[in-house]
């Protein structure tokens, strides 16, 4: 129902009633016709403006007053429409083209930038590689290498000839081997307190990698050593013809030690001494004094590359083995080459590692077999067959008793010294490549660096933990003082350390 104005009939755009009437008056009309009379006009009561009451309606739309009446109007109308969609159209256009150009524009500048990026995150990967280089070295004053003229005058062209084992030198061996073999027995099967336990071992958890110890340009990490006494000192031999003593506490680098004219493959850090012992495909032994970063000793034992070290419990002997099918005994202190041995078989000799007494070692050959010999009577006593391929690595354990022995056919296998025979052997996974093993101190543990590091738990063998870090290959694992922590080397040129955090 549609409200009407009592005064003017019409409908009120401002509606109000009147409390006295209750009529409904446009609200402009009232208000006039109260301020001069006073009274309603309906009930002709006194009323005030105050006492109207506002009506809340919606806002009333008037029809608009029709234009086109006629035909010229319509067509006028339809011609001012079409005009103005013209105008329009033409905007939209102009507008288009303009936001074509500035995404042109803007993607040029987005490829441009593109580019930019992508050369700057080359130099910063760049420059943070050189800065991992440069780090470690902090603080090292450059030392000079030994000169061609100092080799000349004798430092490097040590006597070849074989001096041979003197009696007193066999008598010392045995001396040392006596005093070991008694302190085994001493200790018997205890196993140190401090020794990290196999529950502790599974939680080991990759404390820190260090990229930086061995050039860029020439990536690889190919062995390494823990100082027995000190092992905050990690010594590695790298790719680029370098050995590096770091000292992991620190994570600063003691010494580089150049020399090598080929790449660094066996490297030893001397138990008692500040001395490094390292060899390599140049077919030499270098003997080095860690603090001066000098070479004392150049031992040329070898026509073929060098390719097995082992010092002995003296401390004052390297057996070293070559592809010129040859083991060496070599005094470390004089230089001498004492004795020089042929393989019978005339094949290239592997690896070797001498027994915890010193008086047997064993070597690897390339078809297959691992020899053990009398040091003594520089004699091979016992051969172990069973692997195929080239033997990579051999370790004795702590005890004496057994050997574990590796080659390409992917399995470790352990033997027993006192009855000649395999009795266990650990399958990897197919195309697994065994390059280091080693026991720690105790002979509780044995690690297995290749295409991973895994750790076995001796005796049971049983397989502790598996660490998968590295993103190549790994050359290298020791053992820290009472397995507190392990060290490995790789071929992605990093050394990790793994620990309990």
């Amino acid at each position: 129902m549609a409200l009407c104005c009592a005064i003017s009939n019409e409908v009120p755009e401002h509606p109000v009633v009147s409390p006295s009437s209750g009529a409904i008056f446009e609200k402009r009309i009232i208000e006039k016709y109260i301020q001069e009379n006073g009274v309603d006009p309906i009930s002709g009561k006194e009323v005030a403006v105050d006492d109207l009451i506002e009506i809340k309606t919606p806002p009333i739309v008037k029809p608009k007053p029709p234009s086109a009446t006629s035909i010229p109007a319509t067509l006028k109308l339809l011609q001012d429409e079409w005009d103005a969609v013209m105008l329009y159209s033409f905007t939209q256009r102009q507008q288009l083209q303009t936001a074509r150009q500035e995404l042109s524009h803007a993607l040029y500048q987005h490829d441009a930038a593109c580019r930019v990026i992508a050369r700057l995150n080359k130099e910063v990967t760049a420059a943070r590689e050189a800065l991992a280089t440069l780090k470690p070295q902090a603080g090292i004053t450059a030392v000079p290498q030994p000169a061609l003229a100092a080799e000349a005058a004798g430092i490097a062209n040590q006597p070849t000839e074989q001096a041979g084992m003197s009696s007193d030198i066999i008598k010392k061996l045995q001396d040392k081997a006596t005093v070991l073999t008694q302190e085994r027995k001493k200790r018997g099967r205890t196993v140190p307190e401090e020794l990290t336990t196999h529950e502790q071992l599974r939680s080991f958890r990759t404390l820190a990698s260090h990229p930086g110890l061995h050039s860029a340009s020439v990536p690889g990490i190919l062995a390494l050593d823990v100082h027995n006494t000190d092992t905050s000192k990690i010594l590695t031999g790298g790719n680029d013809r370098n050995a590096t003593v770091f000292n992991k506490d620190t994570e600063q680098v003691i010494a580089i030690l150049k020399g090598h004219t080929k790449k660094v493959t066996k490297v030893i850090y001397h138990p008692d001494e500040d001395l490094v012992i390292t060899a390599s495909p140049d077919s030499t032994i270098r003997i080095w004094n860690v603090p001066t970063s000098q070479t004392t000793l150049l031992l040329k034992a070898h026509d073929g590359a060098v390719t097995g070290l082992s010092l002995h419990p003296t401390g004052d002997y390297v057996l070293s083995t070559s592809e010129d099918q040859h083991w060496a005994f070599s005094d470390i202190r004089s230089g001498r080459l004492l004795t020089k041995v042929a393989d019978q078989t005339n094949v290239p000799l592997t690896t070797a590692q001498l027994h915890p007494d010193g008086l047997i070692f064993g070597t690897g050959t390339a078809d297959s077999q691992v020899k053990i010999w009398d040091l003594k009577e520089q004699s091979n006593v016992a051969n172990f067959t069973g692997h195929s391929g080239a033997i990579t690595t051999i370790s004795f354990s702590e005890n004496g008793y057994y050997l574990a022995t590796a080659a390409d056919d992917a399995c470790v296998k352990l033997w027993d010294l006192r009855k000649l025979k395999n009795f266990k052997t650990l399958q990897l996974d197919e195309g697994y490549q065994i390059k280091d093993l080693c026991f720690d101190q105790s002979g509780t543990y044995l690690a297995v660096a290749g295409s991973d590091v895994r750790v076995y738990l001796c005796k049971q063998w049983q397989e502790l933990k598996v660490f998968n870090d590295h993103t190549a290959a790994a050359t290298g694992v020791r053992f820290g003082k009472h397995a507190r922590f392990i060290a490995s080397t790789s071929m992605d040129r990093t050394l990790k350390l793994y620990g309990l955090e």
